[in-house]
């Protein structure tokens, strides 16, 4: 089959330049930010409005910082990436997962564990994003958000090919259409959060929730 599950997209749109192991490209721990601060604040706000205090956090494609709001205590964050070390700094992190999504696109938690999950900035490196987002909403509890966040930096060669053929307005809906394609979600929207147009990092996200069980 050339398309991807779920999806009306063929397989090579999920292609990317460096197709070598994910692995080798992240063995290197990278103790920085992607996104410039206000970027960063407006995501932390979006994690603020979305996921409840006290709640069981799903941070995926996680790394050293996670953007949680400081102030707001949950009763669990975990953290799933593929760098070890850049996971052991995190203080946020209450369980650490090291997985290639790439590799192995099945989330390795229960069914409704989370009170919501965000993926920041890195919805673009996945390959089979609409089997990653089924899961998401599998493991989301019946009407938990996902979060997903973006801008427009990205590294170019582990971006997939449709990333890089789309402008800002087209990766929101990309991502809208992931979420549809995973059929686990409702209410599904895409948000311009930019906090500064021209003068910071752009920040978009879409929200999500997950479906709420029958009967």
């Amino acid at each position: 089959m050339d398309d991807k599950p779920g999806s009306t997209l063929p397989a090579q749109a999920f292609r990317r330049m460096d197709e070598t192991p994910d692995e080798l490209f992240y063995a290197q721990p990278r103790f920085v930010t992607h996104i410039d601060d206000l970027a960063i604040a407006a995501v932390t706000q979006l994690y603020r409005e979305f996921f409840p205090p006290d709640g069981q956090i799903l941070d995926l494609m996680s790394s050293w910082v996670s953007h949680l709001p400081p102030e707001v205590e949950y009763a669990g964050v975990t953290g799933l990436g593929l760098n070890a070390a850049e996971l052991a700094r995190n203080p946020r992190l209450t369980r650490r997962v090291v997985q290639n999504l790439n590799a192995d696109p099945h989330l390795p938690f229960d069914p409704a564990t989370f009170d919501g999950c965000g993926i920041c900035v890195s919805i673009d490196y996945l390959t089979d994003p609409v089997t990653v987002l089924r899961e998401v909403g599998r493991v989301l509890k019946p009407g938990a958000p996902v979060v997903i966040t973006f801008s427009n930096r990205c590294f170019p060669t582990k971006a997939v090919a449709i990333w890089h053929a789309l402008d800002d307005a087209g990766h929101v809906a990309l991502v809208q259409e992931l979420l549809r394609a995973a059929g686990t979600f409702i209410g599904i929207q895409g948000l311009d959060r930019s906090p500064r147009p021209r003068r910071a990092d752009p920040l978009y996200a879409v929200v999500g929730r997950a479906v709420q069980e029958e009967g």
